[in-house]
């Protein structure tokens, strides 16, 4: 709340006075009010609060009295002439702090008394996560089919050596009785079976076609991939736990041909500001700390300084891994899909927002993967099983034409899909 912003820059201090507040409701007000620009322990937008009214008093003299005015309006004790508060807007590049003119007395007490004396926070309890790997039950379980295929693999080779003893015996017992015995060669094994060697030369040219064939439909298709990233970013966090649209990320997705991968300064937009991660959902095998970490890469390419929060100019780009990527023969445009489709594509595919319907879940996705083929047949599938939304305005201006030679075509009754209006055509995807 601010006095947060009292302290837009300096170290406060309590008068010799005891602080009659609640510091449990004062730390309610404060992360409500204050939070967003203040810490106890450090600087943030505004300087650190923890014991201000004490530092205030012991460097500057002053009490309660003169945090209550900054608090309520400082911009009305700048105008007054009081020399701190001009030199305290002056020192945090006369930045205002907003005014608080409602909270009461009593608020503003509770802040102070949490300041000088916040509670105790209750250590969460950490889930040890052990590095040595877990045991497989299943072992256990396959040990027995192990030793039976061995058994078994045993009596074969038995099997054979018999076998192959007997047949020298039979060949010795010819032999002494005087027979001939001829011997034939592979080649007049050929000859004599050529029929069959045919018929068995093309089944094996087919299945090589096939298998060849097979494998060429699967290049490019990486449903599942998921990289590892240079900077770990969560989409179940920001998507999932904190709601932020899709779009406030990628800014083109809406008006744009591709949805664009985020800058720096997007990140930076909130992250100037919130430091360390707090929220509840932490995954298994993750900690608080690991996402806090994981912020201060991003401080390292922006070039930001959070203890002097500003920017030192050293900037260093984040590397991302791509992992949707048409090839360059395959014309796709977000904003046709996005605005034109948006509305149909989210009906048609059961879903709350149209990106769900090829990136999947993504408010779910810790790691984001590639969550469908994005093969040719699976974007017609989508186009003769979509319905055309003719209640869109942008439909309506493109297609006004179109739509009434359709609905007198099929009837007034008939549902229009997208491959009606040309979405089956090679041209509309492909150069």
């Amino acid at each position: 709340m601010l006095l947060l912003c009292v302290m837009f820059s300096i170290t406060y201090a309590q008068d010799s006075e005891a602080i009659n507040g609640n510091p449990e409701k004062g730390k309610e007000l404060f992360n409500a009010q204050c939070a967003a620009c203040h810490q106890l322990d450090k600087k943030v937008v505004g300087p650190a609060l923890g014991g201000i009214v004490e530092r205030l008093q012991e460097e500057e003299d002053l009490g309660r009295e003169w945090l209550h005015k900054w608090i309520r309006n400082n911009q009305e004790l700048r105008e007054s002439g009081d020399e701190y508060a001009i030199r305290v807007y002056e020192e945090n590049n006369k930045v205002p702090m907003t005014p608080f003119p409602n909270l009461t007395d009593q608020e503003i007490d509770d802040i102070l008394a949490y300041t000088s004396n916040p509670p105790e926070e209750k250590k969460e309890e950490v889930v040890a996560v052990s590095d040595e790997p877990k045991k497989d039950n299943s072992s256990l379980a396959s040990g027995p089919i192990v030793i039976a295929f061995t058994v078994i693999a045993g009596l074969l080779i038995w099997i054979l050596f018999r076998v192959n003893a007997l047949n020298k015996l039979s060949v010795a017992e010819s032999l002494s009785e005087g027979q001939i015995i001829e011997k034939t060669t592979f080649k007049e094994v050929l000859e004599k079976n050529q029929k069959f060697v045919y018929a068995g030369l093309g089944l094996f040219a087919l299945l090589a076609l096939y298998g060849a064939w097979d494998t060429m439909l699967t290049i490019g298709v990486d449903k599942g991939y998921r990289p590892e990233q240079p900077i770990y970013f969560s989409h179940k966090i920001h998507a999932g736990e904190q709601g932020i649209d899709c779009q406030m990320c990628h800014t083109s997705a809406k008006y744009g041909k591709v949805s664009g991968i985020p800058t720096t300064n997007v990140c930076m937009n909130c992250h100037y500001q919130i430091q360390e991660y707090k929220g509840d959902y932490v995954e298994e095998g993750k900690s608080k700390e690991f996402y806090t970490e994981e912020i201060q890469k991003i401080y390292a390419s922006s070039g930001f300084d959070k203890n002097e929060m500003k920017y030192t100019g050293e900037q260093k780009p984040i590397e991302w891994t791509r992992i949707h990527n048409m090839p360059d023969f395959v014309y796709f445009n977000h904003a046709q899909h996005v605005v034109a489709g948006g509305e149909a594509i989210k009906k048609s595919k059961n879903v709350e927002q149209v990106c769900y319907a090829c990136h999947g879940r993504v408010d779910e996705m810790d790691v984001v993967e590639m969550a469908n083929d994005f093969t040719m047949g699976w974007c017609i599938e989508c186009h003769r099983a979509t319905e055309v939304d003719m209640n869109n305005g942008y439909n309506k201006a493109y297609y006004v034409n179109l739509h009434e030679k359709l609905v007198q075509q099929y009837g007034k009754g008939t549902t229009i899909t997208v491959d009606a209006i040309g979405g089956l055509e090679c041209g509309k995807c492909h150069y």
